[in-house]
């Protein structure tokens, strides 16, 4: 009998590289096709197919409240009727800023990001401004974002595709700039 998760696993590898759209979701290295989240709700998420789990991944930082919180659902639905995203400044962004760096005295200025792959790159380029250096260490078959120099020996290229380093990979881009350590 097949699952929800298996025929829509099996429409995601159609349209989508690896059938999902980052390769650490993949499940190859536990030696299963992934299930399909359909709800969430406090630290547990149900599948496709009614099959309930503890959340542990938490949306890899997002959902730190949990899924769906009574608060959250409920400042969202309050600011979605004015737009959800602009792509250029707004008045909440500075009131978050501020926020931040109140609750954290020793944060005098932040850089708001849209996922950890841009949050990591942003550090890699201040840190090679400050210290006038190109190079970055990374630690092998860890996954550090979706930048070439971060993808050398990363974890998920090895569990999606069998290799340990993205194929036709620039030597000049990647590598050169990246010293690799064991974890």
């Amino acid at each position: 009998m097949s699952s929800r998760s298996s025929e829509l696993f099996a429409r995601a590898v159609a349209r989508i590289p690896g059938g999902v759209n980052s390769p650490v979701r993949a499940f190859r290295n536990v030696g299963r096709e992934p299930f399909f989240v359909a709800r969430g709700k406090g630290a547990r998420i149900w599948d496709v197919d009614g099959n309930e789990y503890i959340d542990y991944v938490g949306s890899w930082g997002p959902a730190i409240l949990g899924h769906a919180p009574k608060v959250v659902v409920e400042a969202v639905h309050n600011a979605a009727p004015r737009g959800l995203s602009f792509g250029i400044p707004n008045p909440l962004e500075v009131e978050m800023a501020e926020l931040v760096c109140d609750w954290m005295p020793s944060i005098n200025k932040v850089r708001m990001v849209n996922s950890g792959t841009e949050a990591t790159m942003s550090c890699i380029r201040l840190a090679r401004a400050f210290t006038g250096r190109d190079k970055i260490i990374k630690f092998d078959g860890c996954y550090h974002g979706h930048a070439d120099p971060l993808l050398v020996k990363a974890g998920s290229g090895a569990l999606t595709h069998g290799q340990p380093c993205r194929a036709r990979l620039p030597i000049s881009q990647s590598r050169c700039h990246s010293i690799m350590l064991s974890w």
